[in-house]
């Protein structure tokens, strides 16, 4: 199954505008579009989530599933703690989530492509 997140960058009011919209559009019986989205609130945040480093973290996870974050870790060459703190922001985020297994969190990424959707006009 393949799974797209969609990214895009948009202020805390439209954010609010577009999530009323789709209240109410299922309170008149409309289905809601099912697709995974991502709001950030300006670029910076996109920058940052798509690093070179991250993006490197989050295609080894994809790939090759390490069974732990010390494994993840170990993939991308990295010290544990910077891609601890690598992982934590991008499950704030819910680009990855954590799967307990024992005492260890596995990395999971859930989905195969990043759709990005950055307005050039109001």
């Amino acid at each position: 199954m393949s799974a797209t997140l969609h990214i895009q960058i948009e202020s805390t009011d439209d954010f609010h505008e577009d999530t009323l919209d789709a209240i109410e559009a299922m309170e008149r019986g409309e289905e809601p579009e099912h697709r995974h989205v991502l709001s950030l609130q300006d670029e910076a945040d996109l920058q940052r989530l798509f690093s070179d480093k991250n993006l490197e973290l989050l295609r080894t996870i994809r790939q090759q599933e390490p069974s732990s974050m010390r494994e993840a870790a170990r993939l991308v060459d990295r010290d544990i703690k910077d891609v601890s703190r690598n992982l934590n922001e991008l499950a704030e985020l819910n680009v990855i989530e954590f799967v307990q297994e024992g005492r260890s969190k596995r990395p999971v990424v859930n989905y195969d492509e990043f759709d990005i959707h950055v307005r050039l006009a109001a």
